[in-house]
């Protein structure tokens, strides 16, 4: 899939606002609202887990 990210068999969908520099994205297929944001792709990978992690 693109713009995906895969963590846990968890998906996240990933966006890069270029006003503000920033990448962001949620937590896809789960019933809660869970995001997570970062300013490199590295910063971004590390929220995604963690966000996945706090999630579970």
């Amino acid at each position: 899939m693109k713009d995906m990210m895969e963590y846990k068999d968890y998906f996240g969908s990933v966006h890069y606002n270029g006003e503000d520099e920033v990448f962001h994205g949620k937590i896809e297929f789960i019933r809660s609202l869970a995001t997570f944001k970062g300013t490199d792709v590295e910063g971004l990978r590390q929220c995604f887990e963690e966000a996945i992690d706090n999630y579970l």
